[in-house]
């Protein structure tokens, strides 16, 4: 299903994200109350979509560094 009138989402990719040789950027937009996110190689291809809550949790584990190995 299309939705003619769904704002165009503006795309932001992150400042540290200038290296070209790393190629592992992705991009995230706002879209209502949602956050959506996308690898910014393939902006045509598949987007995951947040609530706000969730948003927040995945940036906290971000920032504390939960996703080291």
């Amino acid at each position: 299903m299309t939705h003619t009138n769904a704002p165009t989402p503006i795309w932001r990719k992150s400042s540290r994200s200038s290296d070209p040789d790393l190629a592992v950027c992705v991009e995230v937009a706002s879209i209502g109350s949602t956050r959506a996110i996308r690898d910014s190689k393939d902006p045509e291809g598949p987007r995951l979509s947040l609530s706000m809550d969730s948003w927040r949790t995945f940036m906290n584990a971000v920032k504390t560094d939960a996703f080291e190995a």
